[in-house]
């Protein structure tokens, strides 16, 4: 089984312009912010040469009332050749694809800006309009936090390989795991710990599979992988390196170290089941005999 050494349904969309922006210039076109994690996911703030403070006070340019955001969180401005983000001394931090912004930073095309729990996706060219429904389309897919795929996305393919297992007589398997006592970890370090958290183990899986597998959180902490043309024990044999992978990986947050393991669950595609949710059982409830026999194990 090739494993590689290196490194929820939908939000409903809301479209939500604010204010009227100015192309900076020519060459660089206007830019967008787009909330692809968070209340509001979908949302469309327009990015000009005004300065753009966000923040939870409703007197800001752009106010997104979250809890952990501070009420002038920080501000976006224009330099005449650059975007840039100033953090304004809040009290969770501004970062820049996941670096803190320590006194100013750049905003590229791309970039993700997040504040508090809240991450929104940088556009910025002579197409943001093009590239705006691009990354609205790929939300339906993808979750925003980790970037894995989706409750949706994950519904349909296992449906897929359900009929495809029918019809061609082929086996597959399905992994089901969790972050163990992640309640625990939420309340000694906060949500915004556990969202690291979430977002670091899937930068640590995504590429680490072979390409026709499907990995996906489909819930608060939990995910599910689809294994293609995998039967049991080779599935275990995976779940087993992934279980190892977790539990080795150093997580941080605010430099300080979080123990992480996973409890994980496996299941092969039965002639019997009628269809995906009885695999999804049957994977599920050997996820919870992990849990109940101690944790940071693999049950088959």
């Amino acid at each position: 089984m090739p494993f590689k050494d290196q490194t929820t349904s939908a939000s409903q969309t809301v479209l939500t312009d604010v204010g009227e922006a100015r192309s900076p210039s020519k060459a660089m076109g206007s830019g967008c912010l787009v909330v692809i994690y968070g209340h509001e996911m979908g949302r469309r703030i327009q990015v000009g040469t005004e300065p753009l403070i966000i923040g939870r006070s409703p007197q800001n340019q752009i106010q997104i009332d979250q809890e952990s955001i501070s009420r002038r969180h920080c501000r976006i401005w224009f330099s005449g050749s650059e975007f840039l983000v100033r953090d304004l001394g809040s009290t969770n931090g501004t970062y820049v694809n996941d670096d803190l912004v320590e006194e100013e930073g750049r905003l590229r095309h791309g970039d993700q800006l997040k504040v508090g729990r809240t991450i929104l996706k940088f556009i910025v060219g002579d197409d943001v309009e093009v590239q705006y429904h691009e990354e609205i389309y790929r939300l339906m897919t993808t979750d925003g936090l980790t970037q894995l795929h989706n409750k949706r996305y994950f519904d349909e393919m296992i449906d897929r390989e359900v009929a495809r297992a029918k019809r061609y007589k082929r086996s597959f398997s399905l992994l089901v795991f969790d972050v163990d006592h992640f309640k625990n970890i939420n309340d000694r370090f906060g949500h915004l710990a556990g969202d690291a958290i979430l977002r670091q183990l899937g930068a640590v899986l995504l590429g680490r599979l072979r390409v026709n597998d499907v990995l996906a959180r489909i819930g608060g902490e939990e995910f599910a992988l689809i294994t293609p043309e995998v039967g049991l024990e080779g599935a275990a044999e995976l779940a087993g390196k992934i279980n190892r992978l977790i539990s080795d990986t150093r997580f941080e947050f605010d430099g300080a170290r979080v123990d992480v393991t996973v409890s994980v669950g496996v299941a092969e595609w039965q002639p019997h089941y009628e269809d995906a949710a009885d695999l999804f059982q049957a994977a599920d409830a050997k996820m919870y005999e992990a849990k109940q026999s101690g944790r940071n194990r693999v049950c088959y």
